[in-house]
């Protein structure tokens, strides 16, 4: 191995302040935003820090110097971090008695025209016959826009009164439960049904956490405005905190088997994601392939989630990179 000259050792400066701010976000799984909220919201930059160490890593290898192995050790702690950005290797066993559930952000069916293009909501109907889930689960549903899905039980919960928007399942299976747990102070919410699929009875949650109100594509990341954005991060990550527990709580009531899916607003590096996942196996890391995005933005970044009990079977899961909303589609086979 060579010596460092004085350019490496400024570059070793900057790859170790990248490796400890690696290491200091990963708490961000551990620790409530309740108790220490700037953890959280580091959380956001855990990707942009593992490709950055990954990219020290290359080029200190590349320059046959020792120092890789900061980065790499620092990549090897945080391995389960590392592992759920990208699978290799989609799960593929397809039966005919599989449980498909898929989940949408429809953003509103494009009732206010953000996508300059006709008959958005017809695209979406297509779309979802075509695929011919069992069960679906719709976040930002617009009880406006007229729907012709060939599914024979519904629910919706609309408790955006004034803007008609809300949540909605619809589901090839017969619904014989059904509720909302009306999130407080906020616009969004999470709902539930139960349906028999032989002598199973399962429960499915629709979730959409609290919106952490940022625009990655115009927000203004200034000094100035830094500072409001903090606050702003800190409390939706709060407010998402305490619509897990209720949740949670709700959960554990019923002793029969569930599935949360939906909307998170934040990613598989989160405390909300964590606790969420409690007792139960992400579909995506089961049986997905690819960074699995599932938000239209220019880097990756997955914000929606099929959350199964570890006692069904994962068999297939999909992202679909169809543009009708600013969410993609994702869908999950469960045997069960």
């Amino acid at each position: 191995m060579k010596k460092l000259t004085l350019f490496d050792k400024l570059i070793l400066f900057i790859n170790i302040i990248l490796v400890i701010a690696l290491l200091f976000s990963f708490l961000s799984y551990y620790i409530s935003p309740n108790s220490f909220p700037i953890i959280s919201v580091l959380s956001l930059a855990i990707p942009i820090f593992i490709g950055l160490n990954l990219i020290f890593i290359c080029y200190w290898i590349l320059r046959f110097k020792w120092p890789f192995l900061i980065s790499a050790f620092a990549l090897l702690i945080g391995f389960q971090y590392v592992s759920v950005l990208y699978n290799f290797k989609e799960k593929t066993v397809l039966l005919n008695d599989d449980l498909k559930i898929m989940s949408y952000n429809v953003r509103m069916f494009n009732f206010y025209k953000w996508i300059d293009k006709e008959h958005i909501d017809k695209d979406i109907v297509d779309f979802v016959n075509a695929k011919d889930p069992d069960v679906i689960c719709f976040q930002e549903y617009h009880e406006l826009v007229k729907l012709h899905l060939d599914f024979p039980y519904k629910y919706l919960e609309i408790y955006n009164k004034s803007n008609h928007t809300g949540q909605a399942i619809y589901s090839k299976y017969k619904i014989i439960n059904k509720g909302s747990l009306n999130f407080s102070k906020t616009t969004n919410n999470a709902i539930f049904i139960d349906i028999l699929k032989g002598k199973d009875t399962l429960r499915i949650y629709n979730v959409h956490l609290e919106s952490l109100k940022i625009n990655p594509e115009k927000e203004e990341l200034t000094t100035e405005n830094s500072e409001r954005l903090k606050v702003r991060l800190e409390t939706g990550f709060k407010i998402q905190t305490n619509q897990v527990d209720l949740i949670l709580q709700h959960q554990n009531q019923i002793k029969h088997k569930s599935v949360i899916c939906g909307d998170f607003n934040n990613t598989a590096f989160s405390w909300a994601y964590k606790k969420l996942k409690t007792n139960k196996n992400d579909a995506f890391e089961e049986a997905g392939q690819g960074f699995g995005s599932t938000f239209d933005f220019k880097f990756p970044i997955r914000i929606d989630f099929i959350l199964a009990d570890e006692t069904i079977e994962i068999n297939n899961f999909k992202t679909y990179n169809v543009k009708y909303s600013d969410h993609f589609p994702i869908m999950t086979r469960l045997k069960f």
